[in-house]
Formats: C-alpha cells, structure tokens, sequence
C-alpha cells in the first residue's frame, strides 16, 4: 500500500480524531509556534466526558483554555516550562510544574518517567516520499511523538517544512487531520534604551567568528542589530527569532568558523513573524534537532568560542542568578539556561553571558540585590561564573571573590541603588 492510500485511511475530522482519548490518560502538546490548535479545541468541547485527562507540554504560543478553573475535573495540566498562558493556573495551583532542563525533557518521554499516551502534534504536509517536517518546533515535539503510543497530528498547509532531524513518515503517524491556518506570530522589536544599551556591550565583546545561543526578546534583538560589523558568525541555539534571518541574509552569519555543523544554523525551535516561517522553509541552511541534542552541553561545547545570552529576573551580590521564579512564585522554567551556561564554559574561548536591566517597576526596584527572596529558585550558581551584562556595563565573575564580585555588580546596579547595596554588602560581610 503506497503512504498515499495510508494517509487517506488515517485522515479524519477534528472530533473523531481526539474521541478516543479516555479519563486518566496523559497528552503531549506540540509546543512553541507548532501547538495544533484544532486538535486542542476538540479535545475541549469533550471536557464533560473526561476526567483527570494530563496534558503536559513546554512554552507555547496559543491559547491554553484546558487551564481555566471550569475545567478543573477533565484537565490537570502539568509544565516543563511556564508560559504566559499558563502561568496564572500554575501561581494558583491549577496547574502542575516540573523543573527540568530542556535538554533533558526528551528523556522524561523515551525512559517513562512522563510516560506519554498521546502526542498531539503539528506537521506539514508529506513531501513525495510521504515524510511530514515538525515545521517550527522540533525540540521537544519530536521526542514526544516518537515516545508516545499514538500520534494525533494536525497536518497544516501552513507550516514550513524545515530540515534536519525534522521528519516523521505517515506510516508512523495513527490519525491525521488537515488543517489550514497561520502560525502564531511574535512581532520584533518594543526595547528599551536600557535593551539597547546592553545589546551594545554584549555585541562589543562577541569576536569574530563565535557561535551564538540566543533566544527571543528585546535582549536578543538589541544584541542581533549591533553585529553588523561582525563577520563569519554561527548559530547554534534552542530558539530563534526573525533579527538572526536579517544577519544571514547580510552574510554575517554563514557558520564559516563553526566547529561543530559548519555553514548550518542549528536550532530546536523558532518563533516570529511568518517572514521568519518563510525563510526557514526548505532553506538548507537551517537544521533542527531534538534538544537532547541541541541542548547538550557536550554538544555545545564543541563549538569553539560558544557564546551563550540569557536573561535573569535578578542576580544578588555572590552571582546566582534567578530566572525562573520570583520568590516562590513560579515563573517560567529552568529552559536552556544552564545546558547552554555548562556547554559555552566549556567551549574554546566561549564564554556564558546572563543579560538584565538594572531596575524593574520604572526603576522602583533593583534587579542587582543583596541577597534573594526567600524561596527563589537559583537557575544558574554563583560557581558557574558567568559575565552578567546591564545597561551600566558588565561583570566577569569567573575566578573572582564574593568580595571582588560585591563590588562588580554593585558597579553595574542602577545608580540610585548603589549606596544601599554597599551597605548591605558590609552587613553580610562581603565588603
């Protein structure tokens, strides 16, 4: 039977595809830009027939309605990743949250630690040879329909067909519906003077020839638009957005002096505008991976001057860095952070850099402290050393004294907030 007779077999609507799913089960939902948005309105309108059905899924960008308090007895959501969709559910006790590093969610599905029983997922249409591309977001998806005992998958004329370790046969997929739709979009640019002052100092000591890991955001695209005079950049990142397209386009990335994948834009995941879609469908330049690949830091550190750019919620005065919750109020996840803080320390000449304004709240409030909230997670320890980066200038605290790096991160904390911190360092003892 040709995968032509197969796929018409398999293909049917929305909701037969999700009726067989029964109370109790567990679901995967395609992340990122690729969340099949069809098949989790069905799976909805069935919410008074199911009860404790979990879905678990990492960052994506929809509307996430199995969240909502009514649904409270059909649904319990559980995150390896908090987004803005999820994240009031998840602060209440709606939700669920499992801390996790995103290099290692694929194995919480291949060695049934999250046993999966369903992946509904996002693909494109089958190429000649009947092989279907995860489109935008292959990082965790991939794993999970490979892992999961059926495959649900939207099949969108819209989503682009990008290359790499990107593929599922139809042969392999149990029940397909066909879809049309836009993917979601994420406009660039919105910065800050304070964004674009300290994408000038993180762009001032990239080197030539160094591989970037960046995500998406006003950081990142405060970074992309000040290396316009680099030249023989690569890419190897869990997400990118649309300023990388702009580099690319102009030469300035073209993975010549990669280590690892030369003249490739290695990546898990994209989000952006569908210029972005455009670009990276069939474009042989970009390659996607599963993050247990792309986000190992022994994978990383084989690119030679690795430079990863991450972001913070605060730093205190000995260097951890909290990214993922405010107090013990979760906010998003672990993510990437430390796979690509542990692989770029690690690379030739790399170097792992952790970028935020001084102040937040309109400067009400410093993101340098003293100490952190009680309760806070730490994402990155005060042992890994990074360079942090704010508006005021930026601090390498590899190798360097509590003493050394009180005084480091003082210097690049917002004026105003100088004096009391000083003073606090000498109550601690640090000064």
């Amino acid at each position: 039977m040709s995968w032509m007779d197969i796929y018409r077999q398999k293909a049917t609507d929305p909701a037969a595809a999700v009726s067989r799913v029964k109370s109790g089960e567990r679901i995967y939902l395609g992340g990122g830009a690729g969340v099949p948005q069809v098949l989790v309105k069905a799976l909805v309108e069935r919410a008074d027939s199911l009860k404790d059905v979990e879905i678990t899924h990492m960052l994506h960008f929809g509307e996430a309605p199995y969240v909502e308090a009514k649904y409270a007895k059909s649904f319990r959501h559980n995150a390896v990743f908090i987004g803005a969709n999820v994240r009031k559910s998840v602060q209440e006790g709606r939700s669920d949250f499992t801390p996790v590093f995103l290099g290692e969610i694929p194995y919480l599905f291949k060695h049934n630690v999250l046993p999966l029983d369903y992946a509904f997922v996002q693909l494109s249409p089958p190429d000649e040879h009947g092989f279907c591309s995860f489109g935008a977001e292959v990082g965790c998806t991939k794993p999970a329909a490979e892992s999961a005992k059926y495959v649900i998958a939207e099949i969108n004329q819209r989503t682009p067909r990008t290359l790499g370790d990107s593929f599922m046969h139809v042969r392999d997929i149990d029940v397909i519906v066909e879809t049309d739709y836009p993917l979601p979009e994420a406009p660039q640019g919105g910065g800050t003077p304070a964004h674009a002052k300290i994408g000038q100092i993180i762009a001032e000591r990239i080197p030539n020839g160094a591989t970037l890991q960046m995500g998406i955001g006003s950081i990142p695209d405060a970074v992309l638009k000040n290396l316009g005079s680099h030249r023989d950049l690569g890419i190897h990142t869990e997400m990118f957005s649309d300023g990388v397209v702009d580099l690319i386009e102009a030469g300035i990335v073209n993975g010549a002096k990669k280590t690892l994948h030369p003249g490739k834009v290695v990546v898990g995941f994209l989000f952006g505008t569908q210029r972005l879609y455009n670009f990276v469908s069939d474009n042989p330049i970009i390659e996607m991976h599963p993050t247990e690949y792309v986000n190992d830091p022994f994978i990383i550190a084989q690119n030679d001057y690795m430079y990863s750019i991450n972001s913070a919620l605060e730093v205190d005065l000995t260097g951890q860095v909290a990214a993922d919750s405010v107090g013990t109020s979760f906010y998003s996840g672990v993510g990437g952070q430390m796979d690509f803080v542990r692989g770029a320390s690690r690379s030739k000449g790399g170097k792992p850099i952790i970028a935020l304004p001084a102040t937040a709240k309109g400067g009400e409030i410093s993101r340098i402290v003293a100490t952190l909230k009680t309760g806070t997670g730490i994402t990155t320890t005060r042992s890994d050393g990074a360079t942090i980066v704010t508006e005021y200038g930026a601090a390498d605290l590899f190798g360097k004294t509590i003493r050394q790096r009180a005084q480091m991160l003082i210097n690049i904390a917002a004026p105003q907030f100088r004096e009391e911190l000083t003073k606090q360092a000498k109550e601690l003892h640090y000064l």
